[in-house]
């Protein structure tokens, strides 16, 4: 593997090599989980995914920690909206976040610790700051003290001097600097707490990543992910008060994905132009929804519309019927009709596909050239299948590894790891249909034919069996 990925924090592509042979250390920043989540939430979520599922590819094993932020300010104010406690709040989103990731065939993180659980860590974390002068307590609450940390600002590429003259000044005079974060926060009436050496009080949110990262994969990890609108203030505080703690880098290489725009403004709910992930796969699948996120390159801005999402569905449409295809293909080898045939032009195309794939990916994870390649081999076998004189199956199988491989990366076409033709259901149909042709029972021949319709599959029958394909949405 010759991965190379853009880091945030040098501003330069760099040859991505794990400080540990063979393993490596994945930390992204999860939901806040007072809702479900939203549609721009989900493209770091399927973009982190797929990275970790390319690793993994690989042959390399990659410990994936995806956090739940579980006690803050808006958890605090929705459960008192809701009238319920911030925990059964949490509970109830955590729940709703599984079910909507599951059914994006997002794969669940190697652990998803939770804020609420990591008391000792957290609390650990900020007594070693203020143990070196990077903290103070102030009524209850501790600060980070900004400039204790010279490097601040590294990651955004600000200089400390510009923050300080850009920096709002703020009321509470508790503070030294305007810059300074809270690592701690005093109980307020009626708010959860735990019990600290300062009293009792609640996590900021950005010592909460901090500590978990730390306590779940070391004092530096391979990678850091998370969205844009992250990078500042977040995940500047997390390598401040991370790096002041331990004397060490806390993060080699920085990840961040492109803003996710809807009909080219910023979601919002006052605009009106707010999706969560259930608005959207109410009424488009999985891999469309997945095709679309992949279709740009990760660090570029991505425009949603229902445009956008119906060019989606109808490129997978292509995927699924070019696979359909070449499933049926070799379903039918042993059939005299079908003679082999070696075909250059194929061996050739499949050649420069996989070259190409492998190429993008490499290249910062280039997800939109990548599927590039695999529409190639879709035309590419389609074209082949097509061609009189016969089919050279060698060739077709190979066409058929790569969309597996694909797959099994980006799940942009959700192939049936148990069936050639993604469909077993549809399958076992058409086999009762096809014997019930032959007993003569058209009764039950046209019922199958229409129970297939309307889910959208189209049959064809020629001598070397039944073709299906998806018909247009």
């Amino acid at each position: 593997m010759k991965l190379q990925l853009y880091n945030d924090l040098s501003g330069i592509k760099e040859p991505f090599v794990p400080q540990e042979p063979g393993h490596v250390t994945f930390y992204a920043c999860g939901p806040t989980v007072y809702d479900f989540f939203h549609i721009g939430n989900a493209r770091p979520f399927i973009v982190f995914d797929v990275l970790r599922r390319y690793l993994e590819s690989k042959g390399l094993e990659v410990a994936f920690i995806q956090n739940f932020t579980d006690i803050d300010d808006k958890m605090i104010v929705r459960a008192e909206q809701m009238g319920v406690t911030v925990s059964e709040l949490a509970e109830k989103f955590i729940a709703a976040y599984y079910e909507d990731a599951d059914a994006l065939g997002i794969r669940r993180a190697t652990r998803n610790p939770r804020a609420t659980e990591e008391m000792p860590a957290i609390v650990g974390l900020i007594q070693k700051l203020v143990d070196k002068g990077h903290a103070y307590p102030a009524d209850g609450d501790v600060y980070f003290e900004v400039d204790t940390y010279p490097q601040y600002g590294k990651l955004s590429k600000q200089s400390l001097e510009d923050l300080r003259a850009g920096a709002r000044v703020e009321v509470d005079e508790r503070k030294r600097a305007p810059l300074d974060f809270a690592l701690w926060k005093a109980q307020k009436p009626g708010e959860p707490a735990w019990d600290s050496p300062w009293g009792m009080g609640r996590p900021g949110w950005h010592v909460e990543c901090s500590a978990m990262a730390l306590h779940h994969l070391g004092e530096t990890i391979d990678i850091h992910g998370g969205g844009s609108d992250l990078m500042f203030p977040h995940h500047e505080n997390e390598i401040a008060q991370s790096e002041a703690a331990n004397g060490k880098p806390f993060a080699r290489f920085w990840i961040h994905n492109g803003y996710l725009m809807v009909d080219q403004e910023k979601m919002s709910k006052s605009l009106g132009n707010f999706f969560t992930v259930r608005d959207v796969r109410a009424k488009y699948s999985t891999p469309v929804i997945r095709l679309f996120m992949l279709s740009a390159h990760y660090r570029s801005p991505i425009n949603f519309s229902i445009e956008t999402l119906d060019h989606a569905s109808h490129a997978h449409e292509r995927l699924r019927n070019g696979w359909a295809e070449i499933a049926f293909a070799l379903r039918a080898r042993p059939c005299e009709t079908f003679p082999c045939a070696p075909d250059g032009e194929l061996r050739k195309a499949l050649f420069e596909a996989r070259e190409l794939f492998d190429r993008c990916m490499e290249d910062d994870f280039n997800t939109a050239g990548a599927i590039g390649a695999v529409f190639d081999v879709i035309h590419a076998t389609n074209v082949s299948l097509g061609r009189p004189g016969g089919i050279d199956y060698e060739a077709v199988e190979e066409a058929a590894v790569f969309l597996r491989m694909v797959d099994e990366v980006m799940g942009i076409m959700q192939i049936d790891p148990d069936e050639p033709d993604g469909g077993s259901e549809t399958e076992a149909l058409i086999a009762e249909r096809d014997e019930a042709r032959k007993n003569k029972n058209f009764a039950r021949s046209d019922e199958i034919r229409a129970l297939l319709g309307a889910r959208g599959i189209i049959l064809e029958d020629t001598p070397q069996g039944t073709r299906w394909k998806h018909s247009s949405p």
